[in-house]
């Protein structure tokens, strides 16, 4: 099972967070039974990376900055695609 974590903090949820919660209708229905989707109050990096990449999200661990449906798509399949 591939997790996915969503950054529900007040700068990724401004900076475009809040239309990642788009993902579970988004993901191909070949992968949606293959994902979990969760919300994390603030994963922590905008307070630790400068400059800022908001929205961050992570895939099994792996940190994805600037994230986007699209670009979160693609880290799960090269993660499932890699197992």
């Amino acid at each position: 099972m591939t997790t996915v974590k969503i950054c529900s903090g007040t700068l990724c949820y401004v900076m475009g967070g809040s239309e990642l919660w788009t993902l579970p209708e988004a993901l191909p229905a070949e992968l949606k039974d293959r994902v979990t989707v969760k919300g994390s109050p603030c994963l922590g990096y905008c307070n630790n990376e400068k400059p800022v990449k908001a929205p961050y999200v992570e895939v099994n661990g792996k940190v994805i900055r600037e994230a986007s449906v699209s670009k979160i798509i693609e880290v799960i399949k090269d993660e499932i695609g890699g197992k």
